[in-house]
């Protein structure tokens, strides 16, 4: 792996919106690292991306940075949008939402073959109306 081509597959990934999965390996694995929970196979992910983005949420991503290295890469930015569904155990709190997120991915052979996400969920609670901020 090189730089280059981590390069080239996070940004196949990106420009894919979750409808391409080509650039993933078929054992792919994300993990939630607030809850544990793993999604994994390529279908897994693009179902797992689908309900954050479209079920549990109206919201979409804002990149703030984004720094690649050799099979390694982080994306840093913000989850916008609003909250329309369960999520965490609370309801639809139909409430708008800012929340940073973190997505750290490897890559092996030209695939996407992990990725682990900090979204903060206690952030999120704090804008709805869940907890105190």
């Amino acid at each position: 792996m090189s730089v280059e081509s981590t390069r080239k597959v996070l940004e196949a990934y990106f420009a894919a919106d979750h409808e391409d999965t080509s650039m993933m390996a078929d054992d792919i694995v994300f993990t939630d690292m607030a809850s544990g929970v793993e999604s994994r196979t390529p279908e897994g992910i693009v179902a797992m991306l689908h309900w954050f983005y479209h079920v549990a949420f109206e919201a979409t991503a804002e990149t703030s940075q984004l720094i690649f290295t050799d099979g390694h890469a982080v994306w840093e930015g913000i989850v916008a949008g609003k909250h329309i569904g369960e999520f965490a155990g609370i309801p639809a709190t139909h409430k708008e939402f800012r929340a940073p997120i973190c997505v750290s991915y490897d890559v092996e052979d030209d695939k996407l073959k992990r990725g682990r996400i900090y979204f903060s969920v206690a952030s999120f609670m704090a804008q709805v109306g869940v907890t105190d901020s």
